[in-house]
């Protein structure tokens, strides 16, 4: 179990900043990385998705192999588009409030 515990590992905030220095040099910065940005960020959902609907087949068909790995697949899926729906409501929510400014 401590070596389960030990091998988990976070991203430090140095290799955080070198992933940003390289997006913004790759696209240019400003708007470009920012859609660039959002289109992974679905495009890594979409996937949590898919993982989730295979383990969840799996589990259905008595399939699965690993239950803790397939109940962990639906979890990162379901968070993932809970966090993806607040990051929309927040940008809808910018949106309209922009549009309410006069200028």
């Amino acid at each position: 179990m401590n070596n389960l515990i030990n091998s988990v590992s976070g991203t430090s905030t140095a290799e955080l900043l070198k992933q940003k220095s390289k997006l913004d040099t790759a696209s240019g910065g400003g708007l470009n990385a920012f859609a660039d940005q959002l289109k992974s960020a679905m495009t890594e959902v979409n996937e949590l998705q898919k993982d989730s609907e295979t383990a969840m087949a799996d589990l259905a068909t008595g399939q699965v192999k690993d239950l803790h790995q397939a109940a962990l697949a639906i979890d990162k899926a379901e968070i993932s588009m809970k966090l993806m729906l607040e990051i929309r409501n927040k940008a809808l929510n910018a949106y309209k409030e922009l549009g309410r400014t006069q200028l």
